[in-house]
């Protein structure tokens, strides 16, 4: 079976273009997608939130100063943030730290040492929290919980695992044919594509609104299905 996974959105709010430029081309060939900012207003203006994998962010920006912007967004995500700097001081990596950041890289650096510390941050966030806030919506699938505001909503196993994959893969289209092999795993010679209908029509009725002007699973006519969320959706992802 293909595990079809999407790639790590990574944004990079860096001033330094040459470093900024040489970090995407240096990890291009791996499984991230990147975001590149070079002021803090950029950055505010796109509206970074945890719709992101990671964030790397300098210090010393042209238009503020980085602990701020990280004070911000703590008050309102959990995404994981890893802090450039260039002042070799104990303070800084402390106050850092302190304030939310999940790891501290003192320029200059070596880019091995930057995808260690990648790596590992994005472990780290991953085990045992496979948990997200999408809206009014909550979804635990460590413990199998599924709620819209308070109200616990009831999933089958194929519901849960359909929910899954195109949560993780919010922004993809997937296809027919991988959401058929993802989901029904046990090798079964003949799997009737109506089944996969059927599937998303009754998550549908149970996560949407209204199930037949959905939000959240839109349809890609001719190739399959894709999570789309609302724009003016708070998301918080505690996990990816």
């Amino acid at each position: 079976m293909k595990t079809y996974k999407s790639r790590k959105k990574i944004a990079i709010i860096e001033d330094d273009r040459g470093l900024n430029h040489g970090i995407v081309l240096a990890f291009r060939n791996e499984d991230y997608e990147f975001e590149q900012y070079y002021s803090l207003s950029e950055a505010k203006q796109a509206r970074i939130d945890t719709r992101l994998d990671l964030i790397i962010l300098d210090i010393n920006l042209p238009d503020g100063n980085g602990f701020d912007y990280l004070r911000e967004l703590r008050k309102k995500s959990e995404v994981p943030i890893i802090i450039l700097t260039a002042n070799d001081l104990e303070l800084d990596e402390v106050m850092g730290l302190e304030l939310g950041a999940d790891d501290y890289i003192t320029k200059p650096f070596s880019l091995m040492v930057l995808r260690a510390r990648m790596q590992k941050v994005l472990r780290e966030k991953k085990i045992g929290n496979d948990m997200y806030e999408i809206g009014e919506l909550q979804f635990d699938f460590d413990r199998m919980h599924f709620y819209r505001k308070t109200q616990e909503i009831e999933l089958s196993k194929t519901e849960q695992k359909l929910l899954k994959i195109l949560v993780e893969n919010r922004g993809h289209t997937l296809t027919r044919e991988v959401l058929i092999d993802e989901i029904w795993t046990d090798h079964a010679e003949y799997v009737d594509e109506n089944a996969l209908s059927v599937s998303i029509k009754r998550l549908r009725d149970k996560i949407e609104k209204v199930s037949s002007k959905p939000e959240y699973i839109q349809t890609v006519y001719g190739i399959g299905y894709t999570w789309k969320e609302p724009k003016n959706n708070n998301k918080n992802e505690v996990t990816d």
